[in-house]
This record gives C-alpha cells, structure tokens and sequence, in this order.
C-alpha cells in the first residue's frame, strides 16, 4: 500500500523529462557525476597526506624538548631587544 509502484516511478521519470527537457539533463548528471568524482578523489587524497603525516613523526625524548624549548624563548628574546 505504502510503496511505489514502477508506473508512478515512469509517470514521475516523464514528467521530469518534459519540464526539464533531455539535454539539461544529461548536464546536470555529468556535473553530479564530476563531483562525485572529485569529493572521492579528495576524500583519498587526504588518507594519504594523512599516512605520511603520521609516518614522519619523530617521537622525542624530554631533553630534546627541554633544550628546543629554551632555543625558543632564547630566539624571541633576542628579536625583541633588536625592536
């Protein structure tokens, strides 16, 4: 009762047709397929930088954090006295 019926879905399929006409159609499928296409390409592209983004990490112990942390602050010492 609640489902539908192939002959509404064409009904629907032809009416579609008529107000739109064929040619506008296949535009707008080509577009729709496009970005389909390059949300997926996207969508791997980012695994990927995602991959090597966690491949190159370098664990570092606490020293080298401690002695970069003072590089730092050293650094920004000296460009605010050159101001």
């Amino acid at each position: 009762m609640g489902g539908i019926s192939i002959w509404q879905l064409l009904i629907v399929a032809v009416i579609v047709v008529l107000l739109f006409g064929t040619k506008k159609l296949r535009n707008i499928g080509g577009d729709l397929g496009s970005a389909v296409k390059g949300f997926k390409k996207a969508m791997s592209d980012e695994e990927t930088q995602q991959e090597k983004k966690d491949a190159d990490f370098e664990p570092k112990n606490l020293e080298q954090q401690k002695t970069e942390a003072t590089d730092a602050t050293a650094e920004t010492k000296k460009d605010k006295e050159q101001a």
